[in-house]
């Protein structure tokens, strides 16, 4: 006879004349368990967050599929920990546990979606300042994304010195044109997992781009407007240097999730990258900060691995991002495999030079785990309104 009680089912029967009680295990006593497993991130519970999914019993046997927010979230492993862990703990001690993880990258989009239909969350990579490596950081920021199973596109918006071209392997390629229910549009060139698009694949790389800024403005517009990106996880951006018409032409065009700013330590590269910070503060444009990351910060030579020599200063960024209550996302060092793989068209993340290729993954996966607290805690992103 099969009665419940505390979520259990109770099975009473008779074997050799005795009473005997087997607990069966019930999804709702598998429910009940994982509600004490926090998303350290979202601070709420994996059944509150609905990412505990296709929960099956078979016996003692239990599986089911933990959705997370980002398939770049650091602490996978950790919550599948935990998980087992409750079960053991609150269900059953010997409960064989097998936890599906899986991620789908969430978005705070509220808007039409008439621009950039597909995309989920859009990444500028700003600085104040040209020459902190930049470009860098958002072509591996990128490709750290997609080789953690992140649909990732990347825009190059700097149009006066786009690099994007050389930095994928992509000086001699040209997109190509689809009709997209009726309308011509341009196809990025998909490199390395990912989707790119630059001025740079569209012109002779000998020739200059001597453009006032209406033009390129309209020419970023064009980039946002006539590409198919198509769906994409992260629309990563490299913005030009400075805070000027591109800039606002991109927060007026496309609702930004986030910004990430890229400086050195020195205090000369600290001071534009403020000027930066404070420009998408002001509050008529109001573009989240999803934290700064140290360029350059330390030097490593190949063959001392385990050194590093501040040549530029240290701790400028960390400052500047304590100073407005940032993120700080971490220190990308000076080593000759990132120069070298930038020049050669195959990025840093992608290389077996192990302090870069640490580097690079691990800001990937902070980025994306900020974006996922971003989307949950605060107001829908939006395309910003500035009245001139």
């Amino acid at each position: 006879m099969l009665y419940k009680v505390k979520g259990f089912d109770v099975l009473l029967s008779y074997k050799k004349g005795t009473l005997t009680k087997v607990y069966m295990i019930t999804k709702e006593a598998v429910l009940a368990a994982l509600s004490n497993v926090e998303e350290p991130d979202l601070g709420k519970d994996l059944v509150t967050l609905n990412m505990v999914q296709d929960v099956h019993i078979e016996g003692k046997n239990v599986t089911f599929t933990v959705v997370l927010t980002t398939p770049a979230c650091p602490l996978k492993e950790m919550i599948e920990r935990a998980c087992v862990t409750a079960i053991h703990h609150l269900v059953d001690k010997e409960a064989v546990v097998k936890v599906n993880m899986t991620a789908n990258v969430n978005t705070n989009r509220k808007d039409n979606k008439s621009v950039l239909p597909g995309v989920k969350n859009i990444i500028m990579v700003a600085s104040g300042k040209g020459g902190v490596g930049k470009s860098t950081v958002a072509v591996n920021l990128a490709l750290g994304l997609a080789q953690e199973g992140a649909k990732v596109g990347l825009l190059d918006a700097d149009i006066y010195g786009p690099s994007i071209p050389i930095m994928l392997g992509l000086r001699d390629e040209r997109p190509k044109m689809t009709d997209i229910n009726g309308k011509g549009m341009i196809v990025p060139i998909e490199r390395f997992g990912i989707k790119a698009m630059s001025i740079g694949l569209l012109i002779d790389e000998k020739q200059a781009v001597i453009w006032r800024g209406p033009m390129a403005s309209s020419a970023i517009k064009q980039f946002i407007g006539d590409v198919h990106w198509g769906d994409l996880d992260y629309l990563v951006i490299d913005m030009p240097p400075g805070t000027g018409d591109v800039h606002l032409t991109m927060v007026q065009a496309i609702p930004v999730t986030g910004a990430v700013i890229v400086s050195t330590p020195q205090a000369v590269a600290a001071a534009d990258a403020r000027k930066a910070i404070i420009m998408l503060k002001q509050n008529q444009i109001n573009v989240p900060i999803l934290g700064i990351v140290e360029n350059m910060a330390y030097f490593t030579p190949a063959e001392l691995p385990d050194n590093k020599y501040y040549i530029f200063g240290q701790g400028g960024a960390q400052q500047m991002a304590e100073q407005f209550e940032l993120p700080f996302l971490g220190e990308i060092p000076l080593v000759q495999g990132i120069r070298e793989g930038g020049d050669k068209g195959v990025p840093a993340v992608l290389n077996d030079e192990p302090v870069a290729k640490h580097a690079f993954t691990t800001l990937a996966q902070t980025v994306a785990r900020n974006v996922a607290m971003r989307n949950a805690n605060m107001a829908p992103t939006k395309a910003v309104e500035i009245v001139e």
